[in-house]
């Protein structure tokens, strides 16, 4: 029986990805701070940075995905280079001492900052801000041990808040939903089981040491995109553009101050096109996305609907951010 070792098998894709492989019957193993008890999965609770348990995860293991990292929500750069740079490390030495086979890494479209759309893979990666630049050193040291490395774009759905649980909270109650600019940019999205799927390709295919960018077929402008899903939830909510220059201003001193959970990222980003090409997973992976955004947007909002809104406040893309000042921005809208 085939093996699977998964860093992060408790966020929302590692766990996504553990459940599809554990229903087929393939033997699971999942490293992450956070107890997970699932039927058909291995859960060692632990940190990919310390040695011990990386060697757990990997003994035995005929694939390894790694997608453990920590996220630029509070975390100053030390952490994110903690994590992303030096726990790859340690995790890499674990799976090249255990002889695993394959290692697919989730990466991030981040790393390529703001560049002309669509952007391959070819194009130099030029990070904005820490989050993006630890992931990229990160990407290098797994492109050195022959990984293959994913680039995906923002990814959601069943199961995915985080930042979308402030938009679809928003929309849910019929407020106003706001876009830096008109919101003529077009900004690319990624449905899990669209990214679940080119794991799966990803480990199967014969390649190595090789990158793919992922992202969603069909992307119209972010304001078409948003009315979309008003129409779908059926609420008042309406699109309102916000002078982009001094939007951004605003909440990057509110970000300083802790008094927003965008990151830097997501300000300078929001009114920006953010489009990957992915010919070369089509070519290389024969993978082909499935949903659009509209539908992984819908999929994403319906589950937030029945389940999510009543989750609490937390830090992880499985629970919804706490708004902070944008608390007061909602009740006004």
């Amino acid at each position: 029986m085939t093996t699977w070792a998964i860093s992060g098998g408790s966020g929302f894709l590692g766990l996504r990805l553990a459940r599809h492989l554990a229903a087929t019957g393939v033997r699971v193993r999942s490293l992450d701070p956070v107890p997970l008890a699932e039927p058909g999965i291995e859960a060692v609770v632990g940190d990919i940075r310390r040695a011990s348990d990386a060697a757990v995860l990997c003994a035995g293991a005929d694939v390894l995905v790694h997608a453990a990292a920590a996220l630029p929500i509070a975390d100053a750069e030390a952490t994110l280079r903690s994590v992303n740079v030096d726990g790859t490390a340690v995790l890499l030495e674990a799976a090249a001492a255990a002889g695993v086979r394959r290692i697919v890494a989730v990466s991030t479209a981040v790393v390529y900052g703001l560049q002309h759309p669509p952007v391959a893979e070819s194009a130099d990666p030029r990070p904005i801000e820490p989050y993006g630049r630890t992931k990229l050193e990160a990407e290098r040291r797994c492109l050195a041990a022959g990984a293959v490395v994913l680039r995906p774009t923002a990814f959601l759905g069943p199961g995915r808040l985080g930042v979308f649980g402030i938009l679809f909270r928003f929309v849910h109650e019929g407020r106003r939903v706001y876009t830096l600019g008109s919101g003529g940019n077009r900004y690319q999205l990624l449905d899990v089981d669209d990214l679940v799927d080119a794991i799966l390709l990803a480990a199967a295919r014969p390649v190595s040491g090789e990158t793919f960018n992922l992202g969603a077929v069909c992307v119209r402008t972010v304001r078409e995109e948003l009315e979309e899903l008003i129409h779908h939830a059926g609420t008042t909510s309406r699109v309102t553009p916000l002078p982009a220059a001094p939007a951004r201003l605003a909440l990057a001193a509110l970000a300083r101050t802790g008094l927003s959970p965008l990151s830097r990222w997501h300000y300078a980003s929001a009114d920006k096109d953010v489009v990957l090409d992915t010919a070369r997973a089509r070519a290389g992976l024969a993978w082909t996305p499935r949903f659009t955004n509209a539908e992984t947007l819908a999929r994403a909002y319906d589950w937030y609907v029945l389940e999510g809104a009543t989750l609490p406040a937390g830090e992880t893309h499985q629970l919804p951010w706490r708004e902070r000042a944008l608390a007061v921005v909602r009740k006004l809208s």
